[in-house]
């Protein structure tokens, strides 16, 4: 019998998007999945719509906005009590590709020293326009990226499976002994630079993490970048700092990066250029403050 899977969705007032994933997923060609849905505190209609369309999916209702890692928290929790070999994390707005999982375990199956993978993820409204083959780190400058962005897929990456720093959130497979020895997501995040710090705890535990290109799955995210979301830059600015700090960067990457948000405050300060950044200013302040406040979790 094959390895069984156990899928976590995140539900938080988009339902239209978790009914989507969960009839992409009802597609694939794997044999062992169990779909959880972990809804995050959202109206009542949310859940209900959840619950007439798919009544024998397992729905855990938290009753509270636990962000990102609290809400995943709890479904890995649930999959470890409930007999998982593996448990991935997947956003509920994506479809995937039918012979996904069976690409993702078979890899993992061949190779134990594989702890974590994930697959090719492309922009949903632009099916070959790449937005993840894994990620990468730049200890230098304190700075995680996305390894692909934006770049047509043109078979740059090849088919072979890939060593990377880190796997997206997004799609986030990992093995049972591995969020048992290295535990799940910091609640400390709430949101942004979670999985790229529990992925920097798993390659320093001993396991290798690595995309597998072969395997696809499409990402219902905004081509146009978020930048000027105060939300999301406030979260991505603090939680760079948490970040450092949890993975024990050295001095002068803490230099480098506080460099860069003063030469960034000024630049948009100073240039006209920046102007649709400036109402971004009191909040790069407000986040490096509460970082350094200890005001951590959810906090925006």
């Amino acid at each position: 019998m094959k390895p069984k899977v156990s899928i976590i969705l995140l539900n938080f007032n988009n339902h239209h998007f978790t009914l989507d994933c969960i009839r992409s997923l009802g597609e694939v060609t794997y044999p062992n999945l169990e779909t959880i849905v972990v809804d995050n505190g959202s109206k009542r209609e949310s859940v209900e719509a959840i619950k007439s369309a798919y009544p024998d999916t397992m729905l855990l209702d938290t009753g509270v906005n636990r962000g990102f890692t609290g809400g995943n928290n709890v479904g890995i929790d649930y999959a470890l009590k409930h007999g998982a070999d593996y448990i991935m994390l997947l956003n509920n707005d994506t479809t995937v590709a039918p012979d996904m999982f069976d690409l993702l375990i078979d890899v993992m199956e061949k190779d134990p020293s594989i702890g974590v993978t994930g697959p090719m993820i492309y922009y949903y409204d632009d099916p070959n326009l790449i937005w993840s083959v894994g990620g990468s780190i730049d200890w230098k400058h304190g700075t995680s990226s996305m390894v692909g962005l934006n770049e047509k897929d043109q078979g740059q990456f090849g088919s072979e499976t890939t060593p990377v720093d880190f796997i997206s959130g997004c799609a986030l497979l990992g093995r049972r002994n591995v969020w048992e020895k290295v535990g799940g997501l910091d609640d400390d995040f709430f949101i942004y630079y979670e999985e790229t710090e529990w992925c920097v705890r798993a390659g320093r535990a001993g396991f290798k993490l690595a995309y597998v290109p072969k395997a696809k799955m499409w990402h219902k995210i905004p081509l146009e970048a978020r930048a000027t979301s105060s939300w999301a830059y406030y979260y991505m600015t603090r939680n760079r700092f948490l970040f450092l700090r949890k993975t024990r960067a050295g001095f002068e990457t803490w230099l480098r990066v506080w460099f860069e948000y003063i030469r960034t405050m000024a630049s948009w300060t100073l240039k006209p250029k920046w102007a649709d950044r400036r109402h971004l200013r009191p909040v790069m302040i407000r986040a490096i403050s509460d970082y350094y406040r200890g005001r951590l979790g959810h906090t925006a």
